[in-house]
């Protein structure tokens, strides 16, 4: 349970670098490094024309949930009978006799007069 807890509550970020349409570098918790093929920008102000690289950055956040205690204010009828029959179950599933039946109490044991292994026992001389 506590892996769950742990794993629903994690946030992490995937950095993704392209050139082109091929991926080139991913990375998980930082930032992608990339291919080295960036544009630079010119190092006047006075030229508007500038090259679109080919490179692209995608970035996708996976937000963990923030909230740990769900409210089980509002219960729909469905889901208080699914609960009530579960534990109604649960509670007789493992229920014992308390006495002990025996089933040939009525039965005396035969009474023995011989042993009869002795009786059937032969011997090799």
């Amino acid at each position: 349970m506590a892996f769950v807890v742990l794993f629903t509550t994690m946030s992490f970020t995937v950095d993704m670098h392209f050139c082109g349409d091929t991926l080139v570098e991913m990375a998980v918790f930082h930032k992608a490094e990339g291919c080295g093929m960036a544009m630079e920008m010119p190092a006047t102000n006075t030229c508007s024309l500038t090259k679109k690289g080919c490179c692209d950055d995608k970035q996708l956040v996976i937000e963990g949930q923030d909230e740990l205690q769900q409210s089980f204010q509002k219960l729909s009828f469905n889901q208080q009978l699914f609960i009530s029959s579960f534990v109604y179950t649960l509670v007789h599933l493992f229920e014992s006799s308390e006495s002990n039946v025996v089933t040939a109490e009525a039965y005396k044991p035969p009474l023995v007069t011989r042993q009869i292994f002795k009786l059937d026992e032969t011997y090799l001389i």
